[in-house]
């Protein structure tokens, strides 16, 4: 222990404060304090042992000797030497010898650097905001025998300076963690939400590549060889009755093809735009069913469509496409609506209908639902399907939020 005049401690206490002020980081923080703190406590090895956000882990920053203790990013609290103290088991640790003293000595503690550098005289303290320990003040003295209870009692003074710098900066970094945790994983969300649209442009390209080559080449082909066997016929070359059979299944296979071309590149989309796109597949899906299925579309977007990239819209008619499909096929209506529109903030794509509703018709359509809803990440839209009104039938809601125009006000949703 260091006999000072109580004037002379006043002074040190005031010069760890001046000396903290503008320190950024906690290795210049106690760097910074360290010869001031040896004025008031002698010391070999100085450090401030810091707890991590979860209180399992923790991190030393010191000052003077370097050691195994300062180079772990998050050591377990289970093995530190002082868990104890940083568990609140006990107010203080004081060691005459540390090298001999059983409680820095259990099964897993890390105790290298006590006998590495022969910390003998070791004094701990806690830090605590509101009463909650966030990190620990240890001071080390290669000497057996130097610390008193009166140089733990100036501990406790220097630890309630530096323990709201400390809070501060642990909080800091907390936080700059934080942003930095959450910018990355963004960036790889971002990053995989475009690679898939990307991947779904390509296919999309690739789809449509096929369907003008069955258009141009086989299905072509198709249309001759019909033709040829239908003037065969005619010629009494070959019996009718034979050929009958073999004509019908080539037409059947025409109508196959012109099915798969439509679906793979919807040239009314490309040719005349989202609304008429979905409203002539609407037309088309209600008459092919033979049932007296009424439809309407309206369109109250005001021209968002146009503005539309083609990538977006192409998944747009595609969720269109599949809910029309699924009321179609599986839910009987005798009625289906599709209602867009849009505001400053977003595009809003309905399709409603009264047919046997969702929770008769999920398990038939599920993978269908899959797709819609993985479409709409994509491209970065929420999708939703509901019971209709009265809770008959259903309804798919797909809300597409639009960039704003630079320096354009944040309206919120609106009620579209």
């Amino acid at each position: 222990m260091l006999h000072l005049a109580p004037a002379a401690l006043i002074d040190h206490y005031l010069g760890i404060c001046r000396l903290l002020a503008g320190q950024l980081d906690f290795r210049s923080a106690i760097r910074s304090v360290a010869a001031e703190v040896a004025h008031i406590v002698p010391h070999d090895h100085l450090d401030v042992c810091v707890l991590l956000e979860d209180g399992n882990y923790h991190t030393a920053y010191e000052t003077g000797i370097e050691t195994a203790w300062g180079e772990l990013a998050g050591a377990p609290v289970v093995n530190s030497p002082i868990r104890s103290l940083l568990w609140g088991e006990v107010d203080y640790l004081l060691a005459d010898d540390a090298m001999t003293d059983p409680r820095f000595h259990f099964e897993g503690a890390f105790k290298r650097p006590i006998f590495e550098q022969s910390l003998r005289s070791r004094l701990h303290v806690p830090m605590k905001v509101q009463g909650t320990i966030i990190a620990a003040l240890s001071c080390s003295s290669q000497r057996a025998n130097v610390y008193t209870m009166e140089d733990v009692e100036r501990a406790r003074i220097i630890a309630d300076l530096l323990t709201p710098y400390f809070f501060a900066l642990r909080a800091a970094e907390q936080a700059q963690r934080s942003a930095i945790v959450e910018a990355e994983a963004r960036a790889r969300e971002e990053g995989l939400r475009l690679g898939a649209l990307k991947l779904t442009e390509a296919l999309e390209q690739e789809r449509q590549r096929i369907g003008m080559d069955l258009h141009d080449q086989t299905l072509a082909d198709l249309t001759r060889l019909a033709r040829r066997i239908d003037r065969l016929s005619r010629a009494n070359e070959v019996a009718p009755e034979a050929l009958e059979p073999v004509s019908r299944s080539l037409q059947h296979c025409m109508q196959d093809l012109r099915q798969i071309i439509e679906q793979a590149k919807p040239s009314v989309l490309q040719l005349f735009g989202l609304a008429q796109a979905i409203e002539h597949h609407l037309d088309r899906s209600t008459r092919d069913t033979g049932s007296a299925t009424e439809w309407g579309l309206t369109d109250e977007t005001h021209g968002a469509l146009d503005q539309l990239e083609p990538t977006v819209s192409v998944a747009l008619f595609r969720i269109a496409q599949e809910a029309i499909n699924n009321a179609v096929r599986h839910a009987a209506p005798l009625a289906i609506t599709v209602r867009l529109a849009a505001d400053e903030d977003r595009l809003v794509i309905e399709i409603s209908d009264d047919g046997s509703g969702q929770a008769r018709t999920r398990k038939r359509i599920g993978g269908g639902i899959d797709n819609m809803q993985t479409r709409a990440r994509l491209i970065s839209a929420r999708f939703t399907i509901a019971s209709g009104p009265n809770n008959r039938g259903t309804v798919v809601r797909v809300v597409l939020p639009l960039a704003q125009p630079a320096g354009a006000e944040n309206l919120g949703e609106g009620a579209v």
